[in-house]
């Protein structure tokens, strides 16, 4: 263990629980020759990374997958938290789209994806001479409905670390502020491939639209959204207490024609709000799911009443 790891400066105000299992995981670190953290950013990883940094310094590692999948904005805050954190960042390049039963976005696309990513990460942990590649899976995850990637955590012995030592998303962000990260506060934020129903197959262009959609919403002060896209009909969904500024009529009007500029056919907002998950229910896979939303035909055809009647 290096002095660092032995100052255990970011957990003095911790709730006494949170603290010893925050510490627990610390020497569980402690104890590995070194790790690579696959690491998105996000405040699971980053966690998980500033551990692993106080744990073992110089031979913590966190490595950020670039794809297709991963919005530009998402890779430029990975490489801002990690230099946060002061520990050293690599990433790799590859594509999802190679795998054509990622494309075909079944009910397990998900597992396809993360089997991809981590192994990735194990390669480019082969090449630094690391053993143990560890990840951001945390205690409420499993709990959290369809999870399919976690199959693929499991399968191909990525070590949790947050999961082993049950630290909950609440206890992620409670040790995350302690260390002061930026991201302590930041909302979940999936691949973007998430935002395509299941059975609709993953396309470069459907990523790149979506992709190009939520940078407006990003710019326009939305804290948490998706861009859902049905086959060319876009659906904005919105945080709930920020559903009536998305009514707003100036960002209706950006919305409209950002969105169609980016190659929607259609634009829509969800006045239910935002719902995780909400075009990949659990428990329904493969071509056969419904998202339980009407198709864009359907919409487009339907009769509505005029108050003429």
């Amino acid at each position: 263990m290096t002095d660092d790891a032995a100052a255990d400066p970011a957990e003095e105000s911790l709730d006494p629980s949170v603290r010893e299992r925050a510490a627990a995981v610390r020497e569980s670190l402690a104890e590995l020759d070194g790790v690579l953290v696959a690491f998105s950013g996000g405040v699971d990883s980053a966690v998980v990374a500033a551990l692993a940094h106080d744990a073992l310094g110089d031979d913590a590692v966190a490595c950020t997958a670039r794809s297709e999948t991963l919005p530009a904005e998402e890779l430029d805050d990975a490489r801002r938290v990690a230099e946060e954190i002061g520990i050293r960042h690599e990433e790799v390049t590859f594509s999802e789209l190679d795998d054509p039963n990622f494309v075909e976005n079944g009910g397990d696309r998900c597992y396809h994806c993360r089997t991809m990513r981590l192994g990735a990460m194990f390669e480019r942990a082969r090449e630094l001479d690391i053993d143990t590649v560890c990840d951001g899976t945390n205690a409420s995850d499993p709990g959290e409905g369809h999870r399919p990637g976690l199959r693929a955590v499991e399968e191909m012995d990525a070590y949790s670390p947050l999961l082993a030592h049950d630290i909950d998303k609440e206890n992620v962000r409670a040790i995350a502020r302690e260390y002061d990260l930026s991201v302590a506060d930041k909302p979940s934020m999936a691949c973007l491939s998430s935002r395509i129903p299941t059975g609709l197959e993953v396309t470069e262009e459907r990523l790149s639209r979506v992709e190009k959609a939520e940078r407006l919403l990003r710019t326009w002060g939305f804290e948490q959204f998706r861009v859902r896209d049905h086959d060319g009909l876009a659906r904005i969904e919105v945080r709930a207490d920020e559903l009536e500024y998305a009514l707003d009529t100036d960002f209706a009007a950006a919305a409209r024609d950002h969105l169609r500029d980016a190659g929607f056919d259609h634009v829509t907002l969800d006045l239910a709000g935002y719902e995780t998950g909400s075009v990949s229910p659990e428990g329904e896979t493969g071509a056969d799911a419904d998202d339980g939303l009407p198709s864009e035909a359907d919409v487009l055809d339907a009769e509505y009443p005029t108050g003429d009647d």
